[in-house]
């Protein structure tokens, strides 16, 4: 099948909330469900950003275990260090490396006392097999 809801899943790495603090993601794996998607895309939605400084950090990991973060040869488009006048915008990062286990990084500098509001999904696509399991 060639449509979108049978080849792409959205999994939260930072879920939605208001940050003033660095935050590690939880890990998407790439194998869910033995899918072996072999595409990703991370989409940071942000709202909000009223202080502080708030960089993101593409990382990935071959055990879930040990992370590094993923080289810009690997990355598509630029990880952003959003603020006050750069919030409530969407970004996008392709990632292209190889590694199972993919994640986003906050890391908050400034010392905001109410910070911003942002997510970070992983976009998993181009499954070896389809349709995808939606847990």
């Amino acid at each position: 099948m060639k449509d979108a809801y049978s080849n792409l899943l959205v999994k939260n790495s930072l879920t939605p909330a208001a940050r003033t603090t660095s935050t590690n993601g939880t890990a998407v794996d790439r194998a869910e469900d033995s899918s072996m998607f072999q595409d990703a895309l991370v989409v940071i939605p942000v709202g909000t950003v009223t202080d502080g400084t708030h960089t993101f950090e593409v990382q990935d990991s071959d055990d879930n275990s040990s992370w590094a973060a993923v080289a810009d040869t690997y990355l598509q488009g630029s990880e952003p260090a959003v603020t006050s006048s750069t919030d409530e915008t969407v970004y996008e990062i392709g990632y292209k490396g190889l590694k199972r286990y993919v994640r986003v990084i906050t890391t908050v500098t400034g010392s905001p006392s109410t910070g911003g509001v942002y997510a970070a999904q992983v976009v998993l696509a181009n499954p070896r097999t389809a349709p995808v399991v939606r847990n």
